[in-house]
């Protein structure tokens, strides 16, 4: 009898599990480039289309941090956003990486129940979160809703929840281009930027209408104010609304990490068995790409949540003021940190706070820093990118490093990826701290995490044809 495996259980339930087949032919790039529009199509409408159901309430938003890296709008069907393959994919990263389950991804069949495992995992999620956001009230008091709507929007969340699944694994398994997760993620902090410089909706401030977006609210200061160099001032100062200082500092950001993005050792191997065959095994600074700042701002967003919880049921309580302390914001109408360890953990939003309160931006740098740096360190052992793991491949692909043993590969990667993942690591949180001082809008986590998305994007691009080729089909 062999032996049990917890990865096994999955085996009765795959037969059911919704699927896209593999191809089984090389996809031609038109064609991938027309299966990304596609899903990002569908995925834009469903950020549009409203739940069924629910009650209109003004309640503060509690997942107001997490939405820019979770792709999701609030009370439509993408309320959940990728939140469930992202926590799905990462807690069996973890566990198939500390060897916790038991998987051989040499193995075809392993690496089929292992796919399995995690989407059905991920199903489980939708399931769970999509029933806590209706018990908690987010969509009105569940004896308002009645049974019947409570469990029509959980179905609804559910069912959009299972879509997103299908779309990221249809362009993760080869129609179209990179990874569903990271198309969403760039798209929906692309249009958050867009929509903040060109917004044409216009609120009021006290001294009249203005509007939203940053350029627009430019030339009708420009226009309508008599005083041209106080329209300028206000346009590039406004504290109120998004400025063209902050779409400046976004550019800024934006052209920083493009130029980061170069950096990398590359380390020269050759072929043992073809004489003559060399190649680079490159190691970029950003060696984890945005993975530390995705999981930095997971922590945070979720400390924020439950921190946000225990202060509105136990004010008084010491302990939980200590934790955190929030207030609702009058200009966004979200609830923000101020006070305890999540406001010490929140970001400063201009070099004038930063100047107001030092400690708080001193003590915000380093956990930014030290943070990501840890996590980076620690990603490259669960992911298969640590030292040994890179070794390991190569020698399965018949390389070695000219001038040093077999024996020594080890200690010659060991020399260049420990050190690139924590000092990338740490690079990210710098970079993500200075968009953070500057104001870009959009966050500097999402910032970040939309520049590193694009370029990846583009390098798949290239890869797919000699590059001006595979260009070519965009003029």
């Amino acid at each position: 009898m062999g032996k049990f495996r917890v990865i096994d259980v999955v085996k009765p339930v795959m037969c059911v599990l919704p699927e896209v087949a593999t191809p089984d032919r090389r996809i031609p790039f038109r064609e991938k480039v027309l299966w990304t529009a596609i899903s990002l199509f569908v995925f834009l409408v469903c950020t549009q289309i409203p739940l069924y159901g629910i009650s209109a309430n003004k309640n503060t938003d509690p997942f107001y941090w997490m939405r820019v890296i979770l792709a999701s709008n609030r009370g439509t069907l993408m309320e959940l956003g990728i939140s469930p393959i992202v926590t799905s994919g990462m807690v069996m990263q973890l566990l198939a990486g500390s060897k916790i389950l038991d998987v051989d991804q040499s193995l075809k069949e392993d690496r089929m129940l292992f796919t399995g495992a995690q989407k059905l995992f991920g199903m489980v999620i939708t399931l769970g979160e999509a029933a806590a956001y209706v018990l908690s009230g987010m969509y009105g008091d569940v004896s308002e809703l009645g049974a019947g709507n409570a469990i029509l929007i959980i179905m609804q969340l559910f069912c959009a929840g299972v879509i997103v699944l299908i779309l990221d694994e249809l362009l993760s398994k080869g129609y179209g281009l990179g990874q569903g997760i990271s198309l969403f993620i760039a798209t929906n902090i692309c249009e958050t930027i867009c929509w903040k410089a060109l917004s044409p909706t216009t609120i009021n401030t006290g001294k009249g209408a203005e509007f939203e977006g940053a350029i627009v609210a430019l030339f009708h200061l420009l226009i309508s104010r008599s005083d041209k160099i106080t329209a300028l001032k206000e346009a590039f100062y406004r504290q109120h609304a998004p400025n063209i200082t902050a779409l400046f500092a976004t550019m800024l950001v934006f052209f920083i990490v493009i130029y980061f993005q170069g950096f990398r050792v590359d380390l020269c191997v050759k072929n043992q068995k073809v004489r003559g065959q060399q190649g680079a095994y490159p190691i970029k600074l950003f060696y984890t790409s945005n993975i530390p700042v995705i999981l930095q701002t997971a922590l945070v967003s979720n400390v924020y949540f439950f921190s946000q919880l225990l202060y509105k049921k136990f004010k008084a309580n010491m302990i939980v003021n200590m934790i955190g302390q929030w207030q609702e914001s009058e200009i966004t109408g979200s609830s923000v940190p101020v006070g305890g360890l999540v406001y010490y953990i929140s970001p400063p939003t201009s070099f004038g706070e930063v100047w107001e309160d030092p400690v708080h931006a001193l003590f915000y740098i380093a956990f930014m820093l030290i943070s990501c740096a840890l996590f980076s360190k620690a990603w490259i052992d669960v992911s298969g990118t640590s030292a040994r793991d890179v070794a390991r491949q190569l020698r399965d692909q018949g390389m070695m490093m000219p001038g040093y043993r077999d024996t020594d590969l080890v200690k010659v990667l060991n020399r260049y990826i420990p050190t690139a993942a924590a000092f990338g690591g740490a690079c990210i949180g710098a970079l993500t701290i200075v968009a953070d001082f500057l104001g870009a809008i959009g966050s500097g986590t999402g910032i970040l995490l939309a520049v590193t998305i694009i370029y990846e994007f583009f390098e798949k691009i290239c890869k797919e044809g000699d590059g001006g080729s595979a260009m070519s089909i965009f003029f």
